[in-house]
């Protein structure tokens, strides 16, 4: 199966005008990118009250609102993919976004993953009047809601957090799903991923320790009676260290792994991962420009 590629938005250091994301679109596209990936936030924190926030997102990152963007984006482009890394989900009200990505998915047919997290940023979980204490389960019975609304017209479900009398979305998804795709690492997690998830955003484990983490998947899939080949791996990469040598290398690593999806992500600087030393468009293009030309033969 071909390892598909993918790169991220780098919104953060290029900006967010139509014609910036336009160009980043279209140029991942004809490089011969499958999809595109973007974060999310809703809120960010002013630091100048909170000294101590640390190295963590604030005000001053920019963050589209993922369905309005690839909304957008949609009409600029013919056949890649989107993705969220991540959609905080607890933050939003289910039903609500049940109906966005089956719109967006009408609109992109099946080009869109919906990735979806727990989130850390208690600030903007109180700035959304929702609760940040409960959001692992709550995020839990918010999937099977939304995989419910998409394959039916009608739906009645009655949860802990949610209910639903007799009723449903228009339009559905064209295919009568949406794949759910999880990030984190917390065991909780895992086995969110191994009963509903479609996919693993895996960032916080090197090669060195994604193996076993892997294969941590593999065994909750089949205790869950579920194929562990249907659920995909997705890691991210960076240009910033090395050669196109140790890149390919890196690649064939990952492909061995069982990484199903493998995302060059320009901008994120946490942990082992390296963010490009430029920031503007050029720089971005020109890593883009580098790694496929580098790596896609690999696929």
């Amino acid at each position: 199966m071909k390892v598909q590629l993918g790169t991220n938005l780098p919104l953060s250091d290029v900006g967010g005008e139509p014609a910036t994301v336009k160009e980043l679109a279209q140029t991942a596209e004809a490089l011969g990118y499958d999809h595109l990936m973007l974060a999310d936030h809703v809120l960010g924190v002013n630091v100048a009250s909170r000294p101590d926030w640390g190295n963590r997102n604030t005000s001053a990152d920019l963050f589209h609102d993922p369905f309005v963007l690839f909304g957008f984006l949609a009409g600029c482009t013919q056949a890649i993919g989107f993705s969220t890394q991540v959609l905080i989900l607890a933050q939003r009200q289910t039903v609500l976004v049940a109906k966005q990505a089956a719109s967006l998915d009408v609109l992109a047919p099946g080009r869109f993953r919906l990735g979806v997290g727990v989130g850390w940023n208690e600030v903007e979980f109180v700035g959304l009047n929702e609760n940040f204490r409960n959001r692992g389960k709550r995020s839990e019975e918010q999937v099977q809601v939304m995989q419910a609304l998409w394959a039916d017209p009608h739906v009645i479900f009655k949860g802990k957090y949610h209910t639903i009398d007799d009723a449903g979305i228009n339009p559905l998804p064209v295919a009568r799903r949406i794949p759910v795709w999880f990030g984190g690492h917390h065991e909780a997690t895992l086995e969110r991923i191994a009963k509903w998830g479609d996919g693993w955003m895996m960032l916080a484990h090197p090669i060195a320790t994604a193996g076993a983490e892997f294969d941590k998947i593999k065994r909750l899939a089949e205790a869950a009676g579920r194929d562990p080949a249907s659920i995909g791996l997705e890691v991210w990469v960076s240009t910033e260290e090395g050669t196109e040598t140790d890149w390919r290398a890196a690649f064939i690593a990952w492909k061995r792994l069982g990484a199903t999806h493998i995302t060059l992500n320009t901008t994120y600087n946490r942990g082992h991962h390296k963010r490009i030393a430029g920031q503007a468009m050029a720089d971005h293009l020109s890593a883009l420009r580098r790694w496929h030309a580098a790596v896609a033969d690999l696929a």
